[in-house]
């Protein structure tokens, strides 16, 4: 009697279901694929043991779990990192926005120390920051980014990260980034800044002296609303922590989204400067509608910070968005966005399409009325992102909702 190995090694050929798992796979083309593979692939395959333990342990570089790392993500990461036009910089690929934000400070901070942010931070980071960071022993001061003697001031001994944004949500306030880089460094903390607002056809605050930067790709650089994803760039020693707390944690980009991201990356300087070209079409003609309290919008001349934005930011190009203080409060913000024809209530920005979002209910719901008066919103404000549709027509809808409904 023969034994289980002896009968399997006289087998003629595979069984059935060997045959189907292991079927023939061409070899890897030696021309360069024009459009980014995809490397749908949960799992990489090594010759030896010795290779899988030394791939996983980051002793040699390679593939191992797509959780921790997958060469479509990576591309999409090194691409961002090259828009951000800083040389040595890498990046880091993460599945949205927030867990971009929330492994950067999560990577850079401890117990017992504090953050120094923006008083008009995005909803989903002040939550972070009050709500989460709290329960771990970490503290932080909001504070208005544009005042640079207020930020001296809130500077504390145990600071150890300084977070800013280029263009602030909804207020679309715009910070001196290299100000504020030395303010940081000086204290010796970090400077990190969430540029989802200008993507880096805007701005690049690494050439203004940010240490990192944060990006919810789902917004300029995905462009289509049909995908979320994030990413982090900086100095690769600075970028290590980060990477070490993504495989922890396993916000990590898949590798489809990936590649739906990098393909934005061709068109991005395309799409945002016609962005920014119907934004300050739509905030001009917005600007003097007896229904509106007031436009906000970097690239009009009595923004209070239309100087800065014009030193920092790519000739002509201020941004996406346009805020709007319809007259008459809460009521009226939601009515103005109920009314529109064209632009539609819709989370997130920056697709093709224009969407309205009514702030204190949607974007910024965390904060109560203190909160929101703090951060510059008015109960009203609505928020307006500008998508790829003909200026002529988004101007006319909008001011047919602020007209309101005819006799």
């Amino acid at each position: 009697m023969t034994s289980g190995h002896e009968h399997r090694a006289d087998r003629a050929e595979p069984g059935e279901s060997t045959r189907a798992v292991h079927t023939p796979r061409p070899a890897l083309p030696s021309q360069t694929p024009i459009g980014l593979p995809v490397f749908r692939t949960a799992a990489f395959a090594f010759d030896t043991a010795q290779e899988y333990a030394d791939v996983i342990g980051d002793r040699v570089h390679g593939y191992s779990y797509s959780r921790i790392d997958n060469p479509t993500a990576d591309a999409f990461a090194a691409g961002m990192a090259a828009l951000e036009g800083t040389a040595g910089m890498v990046g880091q690929p993460f599945a949205s926005g927030m867990a971009a934000i929330s492994t950067t400070l999560m990577a850079h901070v401890s117990a017992g120390d504090h953050v120094l942010a923006s008083a008009s931070v995005y909803g989903g980071t002040w939550s972070l920051l009050r709500e989460v960071l709290t329960r771990f022993g970490v503290t932080s001061s909001l504070v208005d980014m544009s005042e640079p003697d207020v930020v001296r001031q809130a500077i504390r001994p145990n600071t150890k990260v300084v977070w800013a944004e280029t263009i602030s949500n909804p207020t679309l306030r715009v910070v001196d980034l290299p100000v504020l880089a030395g303010i940081a460094h000086d204290a010796g903390a970090l400077f990190a800044v969430d540029s989802t607002f200008a993507s880096p056809a805007v701005c690049r605050p690494a050439e203004h002296g940010a240490d990192l930067v944060v990006h919810s790709a789902t917004k300029y650089v995905g462009g289509h609303s049909d995908v979320t994803g994030g990413v982090v760039v900086g100095l690769p020693e600075v970028l290590a922590p980060i990477r070490r707390l993504r495989v922890d944690l396993g916000g990590s980009l898949s590798p489809d989204d990936a590649f739906l991201l990098h393909r934005g990356l061709a068109t991005l300087p395309l799409r945002v400067a016609r962005h920014c070209d119907s934004a300050l079409r739509l905030a001009r003609g917005l600007a003097g509608h007896p229904a509106v309290e007031g436009v906000v919008y970097p690239g009009l001349p009595d923004h209070p910070d239309h100087a800065v934005a014009a030193r920092l930011f790519t000739a002509g190009r201020f941004g996406g968005v346009v805020t709007v203080h319809p007259r008459g409060g809460r009521s009226a913000g939601m009515a103005l966005c109920d009314r529109l024809r064209i632009a539609v209530p819709a989370t997130s920005l920056a697709g093709t399409h224009t969407k309205v979002s009514h702030v204190a209910s949607t974007t910024h719901r965390q904060l109560d009325d203190a909160a929101l008066a703090a951060a510059g919103i008015r109960p009203g404000t609505v928020r307006v992102s500008v998508g790829l549709e003909d200026p002529e027509d988004l101007l006319a809808d909008l001011v047919q909702a602020l007209d309101g409904p005819g006799d």
